[in-house]
This record gives C-alpha cells, structure tokens and sequence, in this order.
C-alpha cells in the first residue's frame, strides 16, 4: 500500500514529467515555441558601417511585424534577436556563438559583410543552423557544398560584370582603376573586375586599397590618381568611399565613379551631398520606390506600419525580401518548424514571387536572384535608375 509521502512524490513526479514533456514537444527545435520562433542577427549596429546592419533589421522586421499583425505563421510570432558585431570578423564570431549556444535561435538571419560572413557561417554550418539572407554577394558562400546558406542576392562576380560591361560598351572607357577595401570584401570584388577585364583582353591601370572601419584613402587617392583613369570602380562600405570621392573632386579627378551594391546607397549619398552628383551604384534589389511592384508597394506599407517617419532604401528593402522569403519557407512546409524542414522547403519549392520579383532555388542553386540594376546619384541626393551609363550625359 502506498503511503501519503509516497502519492506526493509520484504526484509530483508524474507532473513534472508531463511538464518536461509538454515543454520538449512545443519546442523541440531550437528557438520554436508554441507560440514564437526567434530567429538571431549578428550584424554592424554601430561604427561607420552601422547604417547597413540597421537597414537589414528594420527592413526585416517590418516583414516579420506585418505577418505578425496576422497572426504570425500558422499562430507563432516571429521574432529577431540582433547583436553588433561592428563589421568585425572576431566579433561576429562571438555573437554568432551566442545567438546558437546561448539564445538558441531557429534560425541566423540578415548577417551584413564578406569578413564577417566567412567568420560565422561555418559555425553556422557545423551546427546546422539555416544562414539566411546575409548582406553580402560573396562567391564562397554560393558553393554548392553549403546546404545551410540561403542567398537572396546576386553575386559580386555579377556586379562586377555589370561595370565593366557598361563601362567599355556604354562608354568605350579602356582606363579603369578600382579602390577597395583590404579585406576578403574588397579582394572579392578586385578578383570580379579583373575576370571581366581579362575576359576582354584588358588590365586595370591602378589599385588602390584601404583599411576596413577607417576611412584612410589618401594614399589610395594619390595612387590612383598618378594613371588618370576615366573611370574608378570601388568595392568598400559608405564612409571611406565618401571620403575617397570627396577628395577625387576636390583635387578636380574627372573620373566615373562606380559603386557596389554593399556600399549603403542612401548613406553613401547622405555622406557626399552635392559631390554626391552623377556617382553610380550598382544593385542587386528593385528601385524602392517604384510602387508598380507589388513587393516594393507592400514593403512601403510595411515600413511605415511599423515606423510612420521611416526611410525607404535598397539595404532595407532587401532586409524585407529577406524576411518575406523567410515567412513564405515557413508558411510552405510541412508539419512542425524544423531547421531540416525549412532548408528542404527552399530548394524544393523551387520559386517565391514576392509581387512581381521571383526568387528561384534549386538543388546546388542557393541563391534567389540574377538580376544587377543601375541607379545613379541625383544632384539632391536622390536615385535615378538607368539602363546604362550613356545616359549620364
């Protein structure tokens, strides 16, 4: 027979398991709960590359608040947990093992730059954990091999294309120099320019480089200056192009100035003011306010739904596809959230229309997009998209 003490303790017991059990079966993967999943960012927050790191953010929470005013995915709010990792590589490492070991994310999402980029997404991988959306064209992390990684963008290699084509075609230019950032980042884009180059019997006729997170370019400057090139192609963050462009005017440089999607465009543009003028960038996203699209229309409501005075920008509306193709993964796969189960749903579903841009995926195809656009500096720090670089006039 058992005593009084003893139906306590099997009393308890029993509770707690029941507890325990109900507990590992509503969030058995990590990072889901009954009612939430939490995704993790590592990204630049502060420091001179700080602009693109929060765009990425309030671009994806403004996709994450919208379904969330919905009632979430299939009742689960979707949450993000972000951390600086200030464009450093030791950092990201850092924040990326907090956001996996310590806060136990579903999934990383929205991470920003080359350097720190190849310093967190093996860790990612080796853990398992779906890498989704970073802001970065990179070619390492387009390999076959990287199951875990989901790109939305296009390549470097393809921007880089895009230049050189519309330098020697739209311009018939021949002398062309490049700036870049002293880094993977920057040594990604050189080696993207020099393939386009070779691939028409040319060379580069400077190289200038910089250090990453400071904006020290005159020695760049003076370098490049020396081989008069008609055009300077650029492959670094804001600050130190702005600087560098700056400088190239005010020593009256008559070059063509060409920047790449990573840049930050509406900082880079608030940087420079009335130098600002003629400058092109390329991008690897929709013009953001074209609201003939319904994705661009959509992420517009999104924006302001959640920030009535917020801006619209390239680095945002990407961090919105990134978090609109994320909810749609979701949304498409079967049974229980599972890290497995949303990496499936990416190269099985094969194609997500946003609102009349397409992102297709495949087996050993894990990036969403081709497409490189032209845009062009206004003299009131505006854009202007353009299909080619004749029309600079």
């Amino acid at each position: 027979m058992i005593n009084k003490k003893d139906r306590i303790f099997l009393a308890s017991a029993l509770s707690f398991a029941l507890a325990t059990g109900a507990t590992t079966a509503a969030g058995a993967e990590p990072g889901v709960t009954a009612d939430s999943i939490v995704f993790g960012q590592s990204a630049a927050l502060e420091g001179p590359a700080s602009a693109l790191g929060q765009g990425m953010r309030e671009g994806i929470l403004a996709a994450f608040e919208e379904v969330n005013r919905n009632g979430g995915v299939n009742g689960r709010r979707l949450e993000l947990k972000s951390y600086d990792d200030g464009y450093e590589p030791e950092r990201a490492i850092a924040q990326t093992k907090k956001l996996i070991n310590q806060d136990k994310v579903f999934a990383l999402i929205g991470g920003v730059g080359t350097p720190t980029s190849k310093a967190a997404q093996p860790i990612a991988t080796e853990a398992g954990v779906p890498y989704i959306g970073p802001f970065t064209g990179a070619g390492f992390l387009r390999s076959q091999d990287l199951g875990n990684v989901v790109n939305v963008r296009g390549s470097y290699d393809q921007e880089t294309e895009a230049w050189i084509q519309h330098l020697t075609e739209d311009l018939k230019f021949d002398r062309i120099a490049i700036l870049y950032q002293d880094d993977s980042f920057g040594r990604a884009g050189l080696s993207g320019v020099k393939k386009a180059m070779e691939k028409r019997g040319m060379s580069l006729v400077a190289e200038g480089t910089y250090k990453r997170n400071t904006t020290a370019v005159k020695t760049a400057l003076l370098e490049i200056r020396k081989a008069k090139p008609q055009a300077v192609v650029t492959v670094g963050a804001y600050k130190p192009i702005a600087e560098f462009i700056k400088l190239a005017r005010k020593v009256k440089m008559d070059s063509v100035f060409l920047n790449i999607s990573f840049v930050g465009s509406k900082a880079l543009a608030q940087e420079l003011g009335a130098k600002g003028d003629g400058v092109v960038i390329t991008q690897v996203v929709p013009f953001p306010w074209d609201t003939s699209l319904p994705l661009v229309k959509n992420y517009q409501a999104a924006m302001k739904a959640q920030n009535a005075g917020a801006d619209f920008g390239f680095v945002s509306l990407e961090g919105y596809m990134v978090g609109r193709l994320t909810i749609m993964a979701l949304q498409r796969m079967q049974g229980e959230p599972t890290r497995d189960g949303l990496l499936n749903t990416f190269s099985s579903t094969g194609s997500f229309d946003l609102g009349g841009v397409t992102l297709t995926f495949g087996p050993g195809d894990n990036q969403g997009m081709d497409r490189v656009f032209l845009t062009v500096i206004k003299p009131d720090g505006s854009f202007q998209p353009v299909s080619g670089l004749d029309e600079l006039g």
